[in-house]
C-alpha cells in the first residue's frame, strides 16, 4: 500500500479538500492520500517572490512526511517548486506536476503545448522546460488571462478559453497538451472528447508517476540517485549549522 502526501505549498486551505476528493477518485485502490497545506503564506504562487518563500516550507514537510511513514509526496505547483531540493534531502519519492506531465507526454506525442492561466507564468515554466531538456518538444505556451483563484469561478468560462488555445495549439503542431496549474483539476476530460487528443492533468500525473515510482523502488530498487545531481548534504554540516530538521 502506497502513503502519499499531496503538498498545497500555499498559506491557504482553500483547494485542500476538492484536491482530496478529486485525485481519491484516480489513485489505485491500494494507495491512501493525504492531502495539506500551510497555515500562513502567499494564498498563490503566481509570483517569483511568492513562489521562493514556500521552498523552505516545502523542503520541511517533505522530511516531516519522510519521519511519518509516507512514501511519496507530490509537490502541488506547476512551477515545481523545492523538486531538486526535496529530492537530495529525501530518502522517499517526490514528484512534482511539470515533470510528471512532460514525462508522459513525451509518451504520447512527438510535440506538446502547455497551457497557463497568465502570461506571468511562462518565463518561469519555460525555464523548467529548458532545465528538463524538452525544449524541442514544446510547441507553444497558451494563457487564457485568467488567475488560479478565477477557474473556478465560472467554469463555462475557462471551459470556453481552454476550448479555444488548445484549438490553435493544434493548429501549431501540439499532439498532447499539458494543463500548467494545479487548479485545473477537472477541466481535461471535456477538452479530451473535444479534440480527440491526450489532455494531461498534471495532479493526476504526478500522483500517479508517484505511485508508479514507489512500486519501481519496491520491486526494482529503483529510486532518485545519490551521486552527482541528488548528492545529499553532509549529516555533520546539517547539525553542526542547526538545520537537523532536513535530516
Amino acid at each position: 500500500m502506497a502513503k502519499i502526501l499531496y503538498i498545497n505549498p500555499v498559506g491557504t486551505d482553500l483547494f485542500d479538500t476538492p484536491t482530496k476528493k478529486y485525485l481519491e477518485t484516480y489513485v489505485d485502490r491500494e494507495t491512501s492520500i493525504d492531502v495539506v497545506s500551510f497555515e500562513s503564506g502567499p494564498h498563490h504562487l503566481e509570483y517569483y517572490s511568492y513562489d521562493a518563500l514556500m521552498v523552505p516550507r516545502i523542503l520541511r514537510e517533505v522530511k516531516r512526511s519522510e519521519k511519518d511513514g509516507y512514501d511519496a509526496c507530490v509537490i502541488g505547483c506547476f512551477y515545481d517548486p523545492g523538486l531538486r531540493e526535496a529530492r537530495e534531502i529525501s530518502n522517499i519519492v517526490v514528484t512534482a506536476p511539470l515533470e510528471s506531465s512532460a514525462s508522459i507526454a513525451l509518451s504520447l506525442g512527438d510535440k506538446f503545448s502547455i497551457i497557463v492561466g497568465r502570461k506571468k507564468w511562462i518565463p518561469l515554466m519555460m525555464s523548467r522546460v529548458k532545465e528538463y531538456g524538452l525544449r524541442d518538444r514544446l510547441t507553444s505556451f497558451k494563457d487564457i488571462e485568467m488567475g488560479v483563484h478565477d477557474l473556478h469561478k465560472d467554469e463555462r468560462e475557462t471551459e470556453r478559453r481552454l476550448f479555444k488555445v488548445v484549438g490553435e495549439s493544434i493548429e501549431e503542431g501540439a499532439e498532447v497538451v499539458i494543463l500548467g496549474c494545479t487548479v485545473f483539476f477537472g477541466f481535461y476530460r471535456q477538452i479530451q472528447e473535444k479534440y480527440n487528443i491526450p489532455v494531461i492533468d498534471p495532479i493526476v500525473a504526478a500522483v500517479k508517476q508517484a505511485e508508479q515510482l514507489v512500486k519501481l523502488k519496491e520491486f526494482c530498487g529503483w529510486s532518485h540517485s545519490r551521486i552527482y545531481s541528488y548528492s545529499p548534504p553532509p549529516t555533520s554540516e546539517l547539525q553542526k549549522w542547526n538545520l537537523s530538521d532536513l535530516l
